[in-house]
């Protein structure tokens, strides 16, 4: 379907989808930086070039070149890595490091999720204190306007963006053409920051800087955060119209950021760089230009929603998280989908984040861990993969770029005092679930002691031979054919409910993203068929719809309850997350007046 659209069209959408936050990163990059170091003209210069040697490393070649290349069925991000890296390797210490890193990037993307919106907007609506009349705004009244158009956005996600995402990318067009003209405009006036290009200007300003120097990479490194949205929204749009947008993009900002570098040399004491830099410049445009500029942070924001949404579905699907309830709000848009759980969870900590922080030179100072740190871990993996594949020359460039990685995680460590602890303690929370849940469904499920195929064989033939049945069918859900859960010796044997036809169901996950099929297997005995789903491991399978295709009208559905029994608190935590999410019958929709739960009592 991707490939019969436009290539023009493709590239509209990877505008408005993918690249509103590192969009909108001009907006407070250089003005942030400045506030570390002074605006002479060597310095500028200096980090200019560094801004652009960043934009090329960091995301051209790690995300555009690299990363992007590896995906299946066009699809990518840190949980795809994992899928394509852990059947390479042999020995499951291996296998349980990858899959520990895949934990920490999911949690840190979720971290830097809450950040993003909350920087973006409060930054934009901090530029109306240009606008004459309005310049003893108090901040308060600042964080207020911010926190309404936070609570808008998010309040809106329930109702789905497909009816509104077409106006995404022309807007983000006009904001990336407005950036360009403002940009090109100071560079006419200063035209030598151009010699910027050059990288040994960035090397000389981190000589030139010492200790201080790398800790300003930090601030640097804001002109890239949004960077990892290339790969993990990959499957949305597609790798072709996404990297022919980026070009684009790219041009868009650097010409910006030479632009404002410009006007900081010929005015050194600007304190807000972009919007100044646009009042100076055509003062009656300036109104029409804040609008927009705030119009493209929520833009920024929604796009980081839909990738958090994109990122716990992900994980529920490779059953990393629980089963949170999921809505769909697109019958066209595989990828329009609400998780409300989610969505509040993401809203509370926005606008806990604007209070603690206040303004957005402040909450600089907790941005960019998270992503620096999630993009260590794709270069850790991409190396991984290419040397696994034999690929040594993209297995060394790909190195020196995780060595890249690992020098602005280590500079954006200073954060971590600074305010950065918020995105490791956002952060946390869900790699928290993550661990807990993985864990604890993994005792849980030796606690049940499911019964040996041979076993439940042995005394199903005999209750079949010597008991009543009842006419119809029942469907079992279950993990593995091969092991039988109690809920099923406990239904059929204990309490005698036995039917004439009795199906087996298991969903299988395949190693590829999408596709549905169901399918019977061979018999197993009188009155005893299985039939499996199998289901890419992106897909979440109309459970109902694949058994109706197949002919299969069940009676009853029966399914397992756990009633957990502990004194662990790590294993209460579990039993709660367990209890406050739907149960696997809940989460696949099935028909609510066919299922018959059978509660097993598990001590852990």
């Amino acid at each position: 379907m991707l490939n019969r659209e436009s290539p023009v069209k493709g590239i509209i959408k990877s505008l408005g989808l993918v690249f509103g936050d590192i969009g909108t990163s001009p907006i407070y990059t250089i003005t942030v930086v400045f506030l570390l170091t002074k605006p002479t003209e060597a310095n500028v210069i200096g980090v200019l070039s560094l801004i652009a040697w960043t934009l090329t490393i960091l995301v051209t070649v790690e995300y555009a070149w690299l990363a992007m290349s590896l995906g299946k069925k066009g699809e990518g991000g840190t949980i795809v890595l994992r899928e394509i890296l852990a059947p390479m390797l042999k020995k499951g210490r291996q296998v349980s490091f990858v899959t520990l890193l895949s934990f920490i990037g999911i949690s840190l993307l979720i971290g830097d999720g809450v950040i993003t919106p909350a920087i973006s907007i409060l930054s934009a609506v901090e530029g109306a204190l240009l606008i004459p009349g309005l310049e003893k705004m108090s901040q308060e009244a600042l964080i207020i306007i911010a926190g309404i158009i936070a609570i808008l956005l998010f309040t809106f996600q329930r109702k789905g963006t497909e009816k509104v995402a077409w106006t995404f990318g022309p807007v983000m067009i006009i904001w990336f053409l407005s950036l360009s003209v403002s940009g090109l405009i100071s560079i006419l006036h200063a035209p030598y920051v151009i010699k910027a290009i050059n990288p040994y200007y960035a090397a000389k300003f981190l000589l030139d800087n010492g200790i201080s120097g790398f800790f300003i990479l930090s601030e640097v490194f804001l002109c890239a955060t949004g960077g990892e949205a290339l790969y993990a929204d990959m499957g949305h749009l597609g790798r072709k119209p996404m990297v022919r947008a980026w070009y684009f993009v790219f041009f868009a900002l650097l010409i910006n950021y030479f632009g404002q570098g410009a006007f900081l040399i010929e005015h050194p004491h600007a304190k807000s760089t972009l919007f100044e830099m646009i009042f100076h410049q055509a003062p009656l445009l300036y109104t029409p230009f804040l609008a927009l500029s705030i119009l493209a942070t929520v833009i920024a924001s929604q796009a980081m929603i839909s990738g958090m949404f994109s990122i716990v579905y992900q994980s529920i699907t490779t059953h990393i998280m629980p089963m949170f309830k999921i809505e769909f709000t697109s019958t066209e848009l595989r990828s329009q989908i609400y998780i409300g759980l989610v969505n509040w969870f993401l809203l509370i900590a926005v606008l806990i984040v604007m209070y603690e922080f206040r303004e957005s030179h402040r909450l600089a100072g907790a941005y960019g861990l998270a992503v620096t740190g999630t993009m260590t871990l794709t270069g850790i993996m991409m190396t991984w993969i290419f040397y696994m594949r034999g690929k040594n020359s993209l297995a060394f460039i790909s190195l020196l770029i995780t060595f890249v990685d690992v020098v602005y995680l280590l500079s954006n460590s200073y954060k971590i005092p600074h305010g950065g602890y918020w995105s490791i303690v956002i952060g946390t929370i869900p790699l928290l679930v993550i661990m807990i849940y993985t864990r604890g469904q993994k005792r849980l499920y030796k606690k049940l002691k499911a019964i040996p195929l041979e076993e439940f064989m042995e005394r199903y033939n005999l209750a079949y031979r010597t008991k009543n049945k009842l006419k119809g069918t029942a469907l079992f859900f279950l993990k593995d054919p091969k092991e039988i859960p109690p809920f099923m010796v406990r239904s059929m044997f204990i309490n005698g409910i036995l039917y004439e036809d009795n199906m087996l169901v298991t969903i299988i996950k395949r190693d590829d993203p999408f596709g549905v099929t169901g399918f019977f297997r061979e018999d197993m005995g009188n009155g005893l068929r299985i039939f499996e789903i199998q289901a890419g491991y992106m897909e979440l399978p109309d459970v109902e719809e694949v058994l109706k295709e197949a002919g299969i009208d069940e009676n009853t559905i029966f399914y397992g309850l756990e009633d957990i029994v502990t004194g662990n608190i790590i294993w209460k935590i579990f039993s709660i997350i367990k209890r406050l999410n739907p149960t696997f019958v809940q989460f696949y929709k099935l028909p609510s007046h066919k299922l018959h739960g059978v509660m097993t009592r598990v001590e852990i």
